[in-house]
């Protein structure tokens, strides 16, 4: 009996040790190796070439800064050529430059952080709900603590003429991604945990608007892009018409136009790599702009949302990985039907950052800007992890079951009678 407790617990012991140390190899990255030896962009760019050579159809374009200048540059497309002022749709990564347009608000004092959102809408309000609704705030909502349930994810409307009203896609929105039921509500205790919610950035989207008395895609450009210098960039789908639309091409290489949203704020901004460059130089040149105060950029990039240990999200942007600095390459990425997938990332300690922006894989640019973060820090960035988690739980069944397996022939071989 004492034999079988010992094994048992040899066992035990040694499946958590296992699973401990997958974990710990998946986060830290320590099997893993950058995608190129050197330490220069020429270096990176060729590397990503190749990646998008071997795996990419469709169009992409990449920058790449360092010092808070561009570095390398490098454009694909197997259709109409594109470059720098090619203008994408670029789904999510679109919040973070909504983030802003709060800010902007939020320094003239017409907008507090942590005031109850009811208190400044007019034309919607929460369903009722089991939960507070005055916990929540701007802050929340920014940060995806609201308590927010949404789950949102809009797939769009093929037709300008589908599109619903603001407070109609906040009641019901008709285009939810699937799974979701377009519902936007309290579903949990404001600020107890973190949820991802499209939904909550649609409601900032009327914040401003009603805050400021112009439509948001108007608000935006008036005191966010104009003033940065993005002359190619709108929340506004007819004007991004008229400035020319990159083609959108599908997994199948095949392309499709651009689909038409409400949500605005949270997956309908249309820009270019080389505004989205300017967008995140001034992340880390405060003075270099006139639209925010180095104090909220400091606030943007403050942890407010962690999970499993791990710091993930500040106001508007993402918290990829420690910097190795103190800090956090922050940014964000977007992906939308029917293979969008964009990122912009920066370190704001050192001003070096990466563009991609791509149509025709589901998440090629993602993939790439996380190798730029584990080339520049040696860090495995969230979404990496994420990607990978599959495959470390997959490691961690595999490697469990083989030691249970050895522990139970070491134990049946030690049970055996001795034959004299």
């Amino acid at each position: 009996m004492i034999r079988v407790l010992v094994l048992s617990l040899v066992t035990l012991s040694a499946v958590v040790a296992w699973n401990i140390s997958v974990f710990f190899a998946t986060s830290e990255g320590w099997l893993k190796s950058p995608i190129v030896k050197s330490d220069s962009a020429p270096a990176f760019a060729a590397a990503a070439e190749e990646a998008v050579t071997d795996e990419h159809t469709g169009n992409l374009g990449m920058i790449l800064i360092e010092d808070g200048e561009v570095a390398e540059r490098y454009f694909m497309s197997t259709g109409t050529p594109v470059d720098g002022s090619s203008v994408y749709q670029v789904a999510s990564l679109g919040k973070w430059i909504t983030a802003w347009g709060v800010m902007v608000l939020v320094e003239e004092g017409a907008i507090d952080l942590d005031t109850p959102i009811s208190e400044y809408l007019t034309r919607w309000q929460l369903p009722e709900s089991a939960f507070d609704p005055s916990g929540v705030t701007v802050r929340r909502l920014l940060s995806h603590t609201a308590g927010l349930t949404d789950g949102l994810g809009y797939d769009g409307f093929e037709r300008a003429e589908e599109v619903q009203s603001l407070v109609a896609s906040l009641t019901r929105a008709l285009d939810a991604s699937p799974g979701n039921s377009g519902v936007v509500e309290l579903g949990a205790e404001p600020g107890s945990e973190w949820n991802y919610s499209g939904g909550g950035y649609t409601i900032l989207q009327l914040v401003i608007e009603e805050v400021s008395g112009q439509s948001f895609a108007e608000f935006m450009s008036q005191r966010v892009f104009v003033p940065l210098g993005m002359e190619r960039s709108t929340f506004n789908h007819e004007e991004a018409i008229r400035l020319g639309l990159a083609q959108n091409f599908n997994l199948n290489g095949d392309t499709e136009p651009f689909r038409w949203y409400t949500a605005l704020a949270a997956t309908s901004l249309f820009t270019s790599a080389d505004d989205l460059a300017l967008f995140i130089k001034a992340q880390a040149t405060p003075e270099g702009q006139s639209v925010l105060s180095g104090q909220s950029l400091e606030l943007i990039r403050t942890p407010h949302a962690s999970q499993m240990g791990a710091d993930i999200w500040g106001l508007g942007a993402m918290l990829y990985a420690q910097n190795n600095d103190g800090g956090y390459i922050i940014g964000h990425d977007g992906n939308n039907g029917p293979a969008i997938n964009t990122v912009a990332r920066i370190d704001p300690a050192t001003g070096d950052g990466i563009v991609i922006l791509s149509t025709g894989s589901e998440m090629l640019a993602t993939e790439l800007a996380g190798e730029w973060v584990f080339w520049k820090t040696g860090n495995i960035d969230s979404l990496m992890f994420l990607m990978s988690f599959e495959a470390m739980l997959l490691w961690m069944g595999v490697g469990s079951l083989i030691i249970v397996i050895l522990a139970i022939a070491f134990g049946w071989r030690g049970r055996r009678p001795r034959l004299h």
